[in-house]
Formats: C-alpha cells, sequence, structure tokens
C-alpha cells in the first residue's frame, strides 16, 4: 500500500488520459459494492522507499507497512500501520499512521495520524459520518470535527488497493470513488489495467500488473502502480507531484 503521505488527495497531476476500453470493459463501483473484495490482501510486513526523479536517487523517505486482521463489533477488519522515518533530505519528522478499514468492502472506519511536529488527527467513520479531533502543528489546542460526508470513497492514501480488491484484467477499467479526511468529498478515479509488465524493484526484476490512476473529472494522471496478487502486493509507484516532479516508490516484503 502506497499510504503514506503520498497521500492522493493531495498529488495534483500533470499527465494527460489515454483512450479508455470499451465500456464493457468499464466497472463502476461504490463503498459498499459486492464487487470489491477486501479479503484478497492477507497479514503482512513490508517497506517502502521513496524517491524523487529516479530510484537511482538516494531515498528522500522511508516507511513500514503493517497489516492485520481483525474484528470490530462482530465485523472483520483490515487495520494498516505505517511507521515513517524522518525525510533524509528535507529533515520533515516522521509518522505513525493507523488505518482502519472493513476487511470485505474496505469501507474506512478509522484514522489515526500523528507526527513528531505535533498533528494529530483521531477520527471514526460511522457510514457518512465523521466524528473526531484534529490537531495541526500550528493550533494550540485540537479541534473538534463532526461532519458529514457527502459522497464516501475508498481512502485515497491507500488508493492502490482498490483494483486488485476489484479484480486485475487486461484492458479493464475500474471507476471508483476516492476520498481522504482532508477532501470535502469523494471524487472519482480511473483505475485503467494495462497488463502485465517487467519492473526493477530495488535490483530485483519483477513481473506485475500496471495499473494507471487517473483523476475522472480532468483526465489528469494521478498515479501509475506495479500491482502483485501477493505480499507486498504494490511493488512500484509513480506519484507525480504539483510541480511536475515524479516521486518513485519501490516496496519489498519484509519478515
Amino acid at each position: 500500500m502506497h499510504l503514506m503521505l503520498s497521500f492522493a488527495a493531495a498529488f495534483a497531476p500533470v499527465q494527460t488520459a489515454q483512450l479508455a476500453p470499451p465500456a464493457g470493459d468499464t466497472i463502476r463501483i461504490e463503498v459498499g459494492s459486492p464487487l470489491v473484495n477486501g479479503r484478497v490482501y492477507k497479514p503482512h510486513r513490508a517497506r517502502v522507499r521513496v524517491h524523487l526523479g529516479s530510484t537511482d536517487t538516494p531515498p528522500t523517505n522511508e516507511w513500514i507497512n503493517e497489516l492485520t486482521i481483525g474484528d470490530s463489533a462482530g465485523r472483520p477488519i483490515m487495520r494498516w500501520v505505517t511507521l515513517g522515518r524522518i525525510d533524509s533530505v528535507t529533515r520533515k519528522p516522521g509518522f505513525d499512521l493507523r488505518q482502519t478499514f472493513d476487511l470485505e468492502t474496505m469501507a474506512p472506519y478509522g484514522y489515526l495520524l500523528s507526527t513528531n511536529n505535533g498533528a494529530r488527527v483521531s477520527l471514526a467513520i460511522d457510514g457518512k459520518r465523521m466524528r473526531g479531533t484534529r490537531k495541526l502543528p500550528a493550533d494550540s489546542v485540537p479541534q473538534k470535527v463532526d461532519q458529514e460526508i457527502p459522497r464516501l470513497g475508498f481512502i485515497a492514501s491507500a488508493s492502490d488497493l482498490v483494483p486488485l480488491a476489484v479484480g486485475l484484467k487486461k484492458g479493464s477499467v475500474i471507476v471508483a470513488p476516492v476520498w481522504g479526511p482532508n477532501m470535502p468529498a469523494a471524487e472519482n478515479r480511473i483505475f485503467t489495467v494495462i497488463g502485465v509488465e517487467s519492473v526493477m524493484v530495488e535490483g530485483k526484476r519483477v513481473d506485475a500488473w500496471r495499473v494507471e490512476e487517473r483523476r475522472e473529472s480532468d483526465k489528469r494522471h494521478m498515479a501509475t502502480w506495479w500491482l502483485l496478487d501477493k505480499s507486498p502486493y504494490m511493488v512500484a509507484g509513480e506519484v507525480f507531484l504539483p510541480n511536475g516532479q515524479v516521486q518513485k516508490m519501490t516496496e519489498i516484503e519484509l519478515p
């Protein structure tokens, strides 16, 4: 999972879309759709490294993702813990991000973020209702959060989880709502499954599904993911930043 703090909601796209496959290959889903099966994800632990422009450059960030499966009031859930380290280039502080989703539908239930510079966000999502507290580094006290979400989506910081949970088929297109706690409402993203191709991941060549993620409203390219049907699931990624630079990610499984 790309979780981090490359929060997808914050990325400004820079590229145009390719033509979509025929309408018959397009799958439109909402949160709660029976077409989504989050059970494809099994407990695992993995390390993500982030580079700017090229994976030949030193990493600018790194974090550990860990997925565990649990239960909440009789409902199966997935718990993702993402622990980030200090950015070696910007010296920005690390973070601790904990997210809880429904195991089957991947509907968001909980979002807890703390950073070394004093940010604290604790949110519970019940359907389209979001409650909790939010404290940014400049805030003296936490601010209460209690609001309706006009349209719920799959969590933006884990948008790469959506395609595999729906199913990967060459040429298929998945249109799904993506949402984050800093977004007023969900926005549609288009996930186009290009096919299986070879990609270098930290010196090792891996055959993985290439999936391109675009924003439906303006067809701008948000990210490209290389995905597997086993741990660590996302082995590589490219995220397009507002300034036109490309953030490149690699992910490897850990014991």
